[in-house]
């Protein structure tokens, strides 16, 4: 299929393009974090409501097999909704995530709010990477344009990402789900070991948005901090063509291959 994901029921077929470095068999992190968005947006609500926050834990690897899923909803109100979604494979939960929405009311706001607007290039005065993908699947269903820094390349960056495969089959990729497609490339957009030998892959994924993205592009503008014990984190500011609209952060497991 031409898709990472098909949906039949609640039985999700996953392509092979859904796998990421580490394994064949494992699935890389942007496939479930989209997957966890469109879930969440399918979900009820009293009132029109967008999504402001997703945090996603990511129990186990996430196989490159059929999935289940389920969704909950754990608090509804007027004004929020929150949610949980829970990707299985065999039975055994491998993704746990809870998403909050909040309603659509726009206030009047002071004409001198300013918003904050991109200090980068746009993507296309960017530097295409024609990345390898023969070990790394989904990025090869990635346009990528680096203007600040590089794909694994050491210290902070600038990098836009831009989804050029359906992510469900027979469904628009919604703007939250491009979000979260190019947030869980944080760590890779502001490395600061080698990846060659090291690796420093992501427990989790979090997520805050004070609007939905527009446009195909989004834009992370990344860094990475290390602790002394194992453990770090790579932060991102996320954009668009109109400006910065979020953040993102992973926390990261650190070790040497």
């Amino acid at each position: 299929m031409d898709a990472i994901y098909r949906i039949d029921g609640n039985t999700i077929i996953t392509s092979g393009r859904a796998a990421g470095p580490w394994h064949p068999t494992m699935q890389h992190g942007s496939p479930p974090s989209a997957l966890v968005a469109y879930l969440a947006e399918y979900i009820p609500t009293r009132e029109p409501m967008q999504i402001v926050r997703l945090t996603i834990d990511l129990m186990r690897p996430v196989p490159v097999a059929p999935l289940s899923y389920e969704t909950e909803v754990l608090r509804e109100g007027r004004k929020i909704q929150l949610c949980a979604v829970r990707l299985l494979a065999e039975g055994v939960v491998v993704v746990s995530a809870t998403v909050l929405k909040m309603i659509v009311a726009p206030p009047a706001l002071p004409d001198d709010i300013e918003h904050p607007p991109i200090d980068v290039p746009p993507p296309e005065q960017g530097r295409p990477i024609d990345m390898r993908h023969d070990n790394n699947p989904f990025i090869g269903c990635v346009s990528v344009r680096e203007v600040h820094g590089g794909f694994l390349s050491l210290g902070p960056g600038a990098i836009w990402y831009r989804l050029d495969r359906p992510m469900i089959e027979g469904q628009p990729t919604s703007q939250v789900m491009r979000a979260a497609i190019a947030a869980d490339f944080s760590n890779a957009t502001s490395a600061v070991l080698d990846f060659k030998d090291w690796t420093f892959i992501n427990a989790d994924l979090s997520i805050n948005l004070a609007r939905p993205p527009v446009g195909e592009w989004i834009l992370l503008n990344s860094e990475m901090w290390l602790g002394p014990d194992g453990a770090g984190i790579a932060a991102s500011k996320l954009g668009d063509v109109n400006g910065y609209f979020g953040r993102a952060v992973q926390s990261l497991v650190i070790e040497r291959r």
